[in-house]
């Protein structure tokens, strides 16, 4: 597999208050890579980073073999590199229909009808509700509809941040079978989840970010080998 993100030696903040100190992490094409974490460990930061949203203070964004380092959050969105933010983020008052083709600005407008049918294929749940506004899903459907609107940007590597957070245990796992189908169809997925478990399960590599610090990296067995990360993360 041809690498498709690499970070180096990334840092980032707001305003004086640094967050992120020398980031290094690399993503491969079709690759599902698990960012860790607690709670202010710095993992929003990181995915506000790379999307444009916060700009990097030192270090390198390359996506693709273009550098993205400080490009407008429009150029990266055109680039490939997606963020389903945490929290949704859906535009409650718009219907399923309007938040699904907000998802597909950049796209042709000739590619657009092949996006939306894929995106039904895969959550046909929302093809019944494209008329029903979107704030009165329910929380798994808003988190699937906020999956659908990023896979409409057609998307070379997508970023979920916290996709379970909220969801009972049985569309957590629906969730993320759903990350295991995206995966297996091609997609480059990095998975920024508390749930350590189950991404573990998934992930064929992960980091632990801690303080703003990479602490870790390496395969999900390499993790559950290391003691520190075991009890630090998995509390065993």
């Amino acid at each position: 597999m041809s690498e498709l993100l690499r970070v180096s030696a990334l840092s980032s903040g707001y305003g004086s208050v640094q967050i992120l100190r020398d980031v290094n992490l690399t993503l491969k094409a079709g690759e599902l890579v698990a960012l860790l974490g607690s709670n202010g460990a710095g993992k929003t930061t990181l995915n506000h980073t790379l999307c444009g949203l916060v700009r990097a203070s030192a270090g390198q964004v390359l996506f693709n073999g273009q550098d993205l380092t400080r490009a407008h959050y429009g150029e990266i969105v055109r680039a490939g590199l997606i963020q389903v933010p945490e929290g949704r983020k859906i535009f409650p008052n718009m219907n399923v229909l309007e938040n699904l083709q907000l998802g597909a600005y950049t796209q042709p407008k000739a590619h657009r009808e092949d996006l939306l049918s894929r995106v039904l294929k895969t959550f046909p749940r929302l093809s019944e509700r494209l008329a029903q506004m979107a704030g009165t899903l329910s929380g798994g459907e808003q988190q699937m509809l906020a999956i659908g609107r990023g896979l409409m940007a057609a998307p070379k590597l997508l970023i979920l941040d916290e996709p379970s957070l909220g969801l009972s245990p049985k569309l957590v796992q629906e969730m993320f079978d759903l990350i295991v189908q995206l995966k297996d169809e091609g997609l480059s997925i990095l998975l920024v989840e508390q749930n350590v478990g189950q991404s573990l399960d998934i992930a064929q590599r992960a980091y632990v970010l801690e303080n703003g610090d990479i602490r870790f990296e390496g395969t999900p067995s390499d993790l559950l080998a290391s003691d520190v990360m075991r009890k630090a993360y998995l509390g065993a």
